[in-house]
């Protein structure tokens, strides 16, 4: 049986709030649909694992002592494999972000570290000098093929470093509402809907970017990052389970109404926020010149240096 396709950028489903004349893949004034970062090399840790299968294949047989070895070096790769792609994940967040923290762990250096150990402990029957060289070539090709983690703080110069980490702690909650958001409306089996509600969390992350470009913004904007999401999140989980029992077109347009009204006020608490720091920004400007003009430096009204 022929099914219609629908979608974000079909006619039909386009969502409400989306002007016809939009670009594919933007939501008006530039904005971009963006889920969770993702970095180009994240697939690639699993080809690493893949490679290493030969070791599992011929652990058994020789004795213990090379069952012990090869599986070792498998385990050893296959965690060099996950924590090397918690990196590239970790980057990539990193990369995303204004404003960032350097990673705690240097996961793609570990990465590196534990590949290494697992080709040691792979080709020992090459003897033990030959296995370090091998292992020792494997580290550096390692680092080659992800790089190395970041090792400075990013656009954190004047912003202190308990406020910035509060401020991390709830954009990674509000990530997850998103996301969960983003996974119960799925079951309804909706391409209109699912871009909608693509739609309101670009306009959260907006929210969420305004906030850490400036700490002190957090408490204006942590209801709508904690309590509004949460129940944005509930709202969506119920909906879809009622959609998907009912087709309910009143509960469908009860809905996409409340995402409306959500992503108004959003837009107004960003706005707002951005509107307050351009405000202090013109007090800090005005403290400047005042002080250079009573130390003659430049005049007041015109801001020319003498």
């Amino acid at each position: 049986m022929a099914e219609r396709f629908g979608g974000k950028f079909s006619p039909q489903d386009r969502p409400h709030s989306e002007p016809a004349d939009t670009p594919p893949g933007s939501l008006g004034k530039g904005r971009l649909i963006q889920g969770a970062p993702r970095h180009k090399l994240e697939g690639r840790p699993f080809w690493t694992v893949l490679a290493a299968a030969p070791f599992l294949l011929g652990a058994f047989g020789d004795g213990p002592l090379v069952l012990a070895y090869s599986l070792s070096a498998f385990a050893a790769i296959a965690a060099s494999a996950w924590i090397t792609r918690e990196g590239l994940r970790a980057e990539a967040a990193y990369d995303a972000r204004r404003t960032a923290r350097r990673p705690a762990l240097p996961r793609k250096a570990l990465g590196a570290v534990l590949f290494g150990a697992g080709i040691v402990l792979g080709a020992t029957q090459v003897g033990w000098g030959g296995a370090l060289v091998l292992g020792l070539i494997a580290v550096v090709l390692h680092l080659l093929a992800y790089g190395l983690d970041p090792t400075r703080d990013k656009g954190m110069e004047g912003i202190d470093p308990f406020q910035q980490d509060r401020v991390a702690r709830v954009v990674t909650e509000g990530e997850k509402y998103l996301a969960a958001m983003k996974d119960a409306i799925l079951r309804a089996h909706d391409r209109r809907l699912e871009a909608r509600v693509d739609l309101f969390a670009a306009t959260a992350r907006e929210l969420f970017h305004a906030v850490e470009n400036d700490p002190a913004d957090l408490t204006a904007a942590r209801r709508y990052m904690g309590v509004y999401l949460m129940g944005a999140r509930d709202a969506t989980a119920k909906f879809a389970d009622l959609w998907v029992a009912t087709r309910d077109p009143k509960a469908r347009a009860d809905y996409e109404a409340l995402l409306a009204d959500l992503e108004t006020n959003f837009t107004a608490r960003t706005q707002s926020l951005i509107s307050g720091g351009r405000e202090d920004l013109d007090v800090e400007i005005d403290v400047l010149r005042d002080r250079l003009a009573r130390e003659g430096v430049v005049t007041r009204d015109s801001g020319d240096v003498k």
